[in-house]
């Protein structure tokens, strides 16, 4: 190997940011330099002073804040006590997916780090997503990686189009084991601290309503867990992870296509030294290279679902060239299933021991035969527990939203679709502790069809502990959206905002609505306020510093 030695540090929040560190170490290895790809909270940095050449991989989480997995490393790079030549040895280049890769780059540079390349900042929202931006950024940084560190003549580059070896070794047993761990590693009587991704618990599922009408083109269901001696908590604001299985029948076409037995077993162990074993089934952050495993209890993500771009349809159009993909190299190409977070639509305050989420199934065409379906979106709705006792793997976290905890500090909600579902646990938490100072901007289609908890909201309402307002997009001929009823209420909002102090929350699709209602916030702020365009756009980002405007969107 030449003598570079490359780090690839990752912080993570949906899995983006890790697939991206894990290709560069792949293309890293192509070239012959000796890589580690690790996540930013995993890695010891007091190491970095010894680190010569290091890539960081960033997503963000909420408002801009640091991934879950990255904050620890983010309260230690921050500190100020940190000296200014901390860092002068190591060369580093920032590839961010959001606003926090910014920040770490600057900070790195403050530390002493020799930046070999601006940052690349990945779209999500590029009609060629991400890569857009990421390729043509890695040929620049694989130029300069290379320059004081070439290839040896003695090595050669591994060509494109030939393998690099598996990560892993995986062997087939002749002989099914007497015993094996089979169980699930899930939050038991004693749990070593609260339930979390490794020790999730079990949760029994209470009921499973779809709460759209029959004939509205979604599936969008409420869904009710029972987390009695779970020792979770949450508040409003938090959420919940959920982790989905595959189907037992896109297991079969899986096997079937690549010509492998679901029932066999087989040992798996890691090819190069340091590398993690992966998972041996559904809920359990064990390895197999401790004892055999079985082919369908490894969660992996397999490509039926919406989580890879690869649907069933393309491995069954093309079954010799499936069938001949060594099984060495399986767990290299499919990643594992992520858990998915979900906001929690319940407060404990009106729902004890009890949780709450809104779910949308996520179903959609394209040109392929087989419709796409999200993954742990359509595995809950096919959960029935009339039929029997479910279970589900889940834990909570932090959300990314949160709310004021002064007495008498009105809230503005606009949540519209699923988007409200974090609004309803508010409400609830806030009529509790006696607030009436809700207001929630609510919209959907028709009243008819996705109104969601509308019994609900109007018994609040009459009570006077909510201020309901709703738009109907496809009641009339002139679609109507929330950004619409904000503003015909552009004065109240203003009051509210700037002569009561309020908060302003936003929640929902990525796609439009966040930026049609900042634009109707500005066109208050000018019209109500009398403040001009540049005095408006500082105004709402005062807001946004002093977190009275959080959102939480998704693409």
């Amino acid at each position: 190997m030449p003598s570079a030695r490359l780090l690839v540090l990752f912080g993570s929040q949906t899995g983006t940011a890790q697939d991206v560190s894990e290709r560069l170490g792949r293309e890293a290895r192509r070239r012959q330099l000796s890589c580690r790809v690790e996540a930013l909270d995993s890695y010891p940095v007091v190491n970095l002073i010894n680190e010569p050449v290091v890539i960081f991989v960033c997503a963000t989480a909420g408002q801009g804040d640091p991934p879950d997995n990255m904050k620890s490393f983010w309260r230690f790079i921050f500190r100020r006590s940190l000296p200014s030549t901390a860092l002068r040895q190591m060369d580093f280049a920032v590839l961010g997916l959001g606003d926090s890769s910014y920040k770490l780059h600057r900070r790195l540079l403050q530390l002493g780090g020799s930046a070999l390349l601006p940052v690349c900042l990945g779209d999500d929202q590029h009609e060629l997503g991400p890569d857009a931006a990421i390729d043509p950024w890695l040929q620049d940084l694989w130029e300069k990686v290379l320059g004081p560190h070439p290839v040896p003549l003695n090595l050669d580059l591994s060509p494109p189009g030939v393998p690099w070896p598996s990560k892993f070794t995986l062997q087939f047993l002749k002989d099914t084991p007497t015993s094996g761990p089979e169980e699930l590693c899930v939050a038991g009587t004693d749990p070593q601290g609260p339930p979390s991704e490794l020790q999730p618990f079990l949760a029994p599922m209470v009921s499973n309503q779809r709460v759209t009408g029959p004939s509205h083109f979604q599936d969008v269901r409420l869904i009710e867990f029972d987390i009695s001696g779970s020792g979770m908590s949450f508040v409003a604001g938090d959420v919940v992870l959920i982790q989905p299985e595959n189907t037992a029948s896109h297991v079969q076409q899986f096997c079937q296509v690549l010509g492998l037995d679901p029932e066999q077993h087989f040992t798996l162990q890691p090819r190069e030294p340091g590398e993690p074993p992966r998972p041996r089934h559904s809920h359990c952050g064990q390895g197999l290279a401790s004892g055999p495993g079985r082919l369908a209890a490894v969660r992996v993500a397999l490509p039926a679902e919406a989580a890879l771009p690869l649907p069933p349809q393309v491995l069954c159009d093309f079954p010799h060239t499936a069938a001949a993909i060594p099984p060495d190299y399986l767990l290299d190409l499919l990643p594992l299933i992520r858990p998915r977070a979900f906001s929690i639509a319940s407060s404990l305050r009106a729902h004890p021991s009890r949780l709450q989420i809104l779910v949308a199934v996520v179903q959609y065409r394209t040109r392929l035969r087989e419709p796409r379906r999200g993954l742990c979106s359509s595995w809950l709705a096919s959960l029935d527990p009339v039929q029997g006792p479910v279970r589900v793997p889940l834990w909570v976290r932090s959300g990314g939203l949160t709310f004021p905890k002064t007495p008498d500090v009105p809230v503005i909600m606009v949540g519209p679709g699923t988007g409200v579902a974090p609004f309803r646990a508010v409400i609830q938490e806030r009529v509790a502790q006696g607030e009436t100072g809700n207001v929630l901007f609510f919209g959907c289609r028709r009243r008819d069809q996705d109104f969601y908890w509308e019994a609900e909201w109007e018994q609040l309402q009459a009570r006077g502990c909510l201020t309901l307002v709703t738009a109907f997009s496809r009641e009339q001929e002139q679609k109507l959206y929330v950004q619409h009823r904000l503003r015909a209420l552009g004065p109240l909002v203003w009051e509210l905002l700037d002569g009561r102090g309020a908060h302003f929350y936003l929640a929902g699709n990525a796609k439009y609505m966040p930026a049609d209602v900042c634009d109707t916030l500005l066109s208050i702020f000018r019209e109500e306020g009398g403040l001009s365009g540049p005095d408006a756009t500082a105004y709402l980002a005062q807001l946004q510093r002093t977190r009275r405007f959080q959102t939480e969107t998704w693409a």
